[in-house]
């Protein structure tokens, strides 16, 4: 249980109607899955809109409202609060909500076309034979410690995230090595989220159903390094031209490593 008010830290209030003082017992955005004492977020996805169903999970027992437009008949006794970004806002809401997972352990993010699932799962194995306590988060599979949980997506959406997040910190993890799909940089996924580092693999013409260019694609992998911490490492492969830019804005450290080209790390 949290109260609405401290959960609501950065993000990007407009306006606010009711009270923020009030008890939160679950975060939804899936209006299915709403309860009594639930907050719910209401975000436009790319088949459905969240403000169609406010309506419909008020009655299910949501006593808070986030949404990017405020409804036209305001109910007593529910607290609305208006946001710029509602998908962004569910991300920060979540890392509050669940106390931060990300900055408790070492979070490891790795992106591009192919390979990610490789690395993210040698990265766990290895580490756990350094007699590390480790977590992965993976497409294929979600790990804390030895204990598997179903994947679904490549990079789960933000509350499941952060509450996978927030187990491993409980069982003791010290380091999560994770997938960060293109799509999830996007939606907002991983907002909120403190990376201690980046890795990036390659890009190919992939995904372009989604994202429609190249360009697009490329310039969503760049953003997850762009939005890294001054304090954690960018680490790119150069032998892909693309490598260069992933590093042009980050204010990570940066690294390099190739099998052809000259870099920090040349890999034989």
């Amino acid at each position: 249980m949290k109260i609405l008010k401290d959960i609501l830290y950065k993000t990007g209030i407009e306006e606010v109607s009711g009270n923020t003082s009030i008890a939160i017992h679950a975060v939804a955005f899936d209006s299915r899955k709403v309860n009594e004492g639930c907050l719910f977020v209401a975000v436009r996805g790319t088949k459905s809109d969240g403000h169609q169903f406010i309506g419909d999970v008020i009655s299910k027992g949501a006593v808070a409202i986030i949404c990017e437009e405020m409804p036209s008949a305001i109910q007593p006794g529910i607290t609305y609060v208006r946001v710029r970004d509602a998908a962004n806002a569910l991300a920060l809401v979540c890392a509050n909500f669940y106390d931060q997972p990300s900055s408790k352990l070492k979070l490891i993010g790795v992106t591009g076309t192919n390979g990610k699932t490789t690395t993210v799962t040698l990265l766990h194995a290895l580490f756990t034979r350094l007699g590390y306590s480790c977590g992965m988060l993976s497409t294929v599979r979600n790990l804390i410690g030895e204990i598997e949980i179903p994947s679904t997506h490549t990079t789960p959406d933000p509350l499941q995230l952060n509450e996978l997040l927030s187990k491993m910190v409980d069982a003791g993890c010290q380091y999560c090595f994770m997938e960060v799909s293109s799509h999830a940089v996007v939606q907002q996924r991983i907002a909120g989220l403190k990376f201690s580092g980046a890795g990036f693999t390659n890009i190919t013409h992939d995904h372009l159903d989604y994202h429609h260019t190249f360009k697009a694609y490329i310039d969503a992998k760049k953003a997850f390094f762009d939005h890294l911490p001054a304090d954690a490492f960018a680490l790119v492969n150069v032998d892909d031209k693309n490598g260069i830019v992933m590093l042009q804005n980050t204010q990570a450290k940066k690294y390099s490593f190739g099998l052809r080209t000259p870099a920090d790390f040349k890999v034989k």
